[in-house]
């Protein structure tokens, strides 16, 4: 075994002790609540310890006030990029609801055909990687390979 595939299998493993977190805007705390952010931070914190940089305030609708691709750009300084084609399980995908407007979602690819994401309104859950998430898909990451 790699220490590619080592790592996407502690990935996973991470992501599902994440399973039903309720959902709460701003928040990292397995158990008690988090966003699609929080959830990726808890997985990097339970993989690598501390979080690489601090996560600023952000408005639920930040994404449509302007600003850029701050999502994307935050996971480019710590994930290595990968093709939209070529996911794999473990990788953070990153959505967007309008092609005008910047990547505002994330999730983690569980399956060829499974995502597990923070939805408002709901808990961490896992769900059918339809065809309408791929179409609103528009970045994917592999986190850094761990020591073993």
């Amino acid at each position: 075994m790699t220490g590619r595939d080592t790592t996407r299998e502690r990935i996973l493993a991470a992501a599902r002790t994440w399973l039903g977190t309720p959902y709460h805007h701003q928040a990292s705390l397995r158990g008690v609540g988090c966003d699609c952010l929080g959830l990726v931070r808890g997985i990097w914190r339970d993989l690598y310890g501390s979080e690489p940089e601090p996560t600023p305030p952000y408005s639920p609708y930040w994404a449509q006030q302007g600003g850029g691709e701050t999502l994307a750009w935050a996971a480019e300084r710590h994930l290595h990029p990968t093709a939209v084609e070529a996911v794999l399980p473990g990788d953070v995908l990153l959505f967007r609801w309008r092609m005008h407007l910047p990547a505002a979602h994330c999730a983690i690819l569980i399956e060829p055909d499974r995502i597990l994401h923070a939805h408002d309104g709901a808990a961490v859950g896992e769900v059918a990687f339809t065809s309408w998430w791929r179409r609103h898909l528009s970045h994917a990451f592999a986190f850094p390979e761990l020591d073993a």
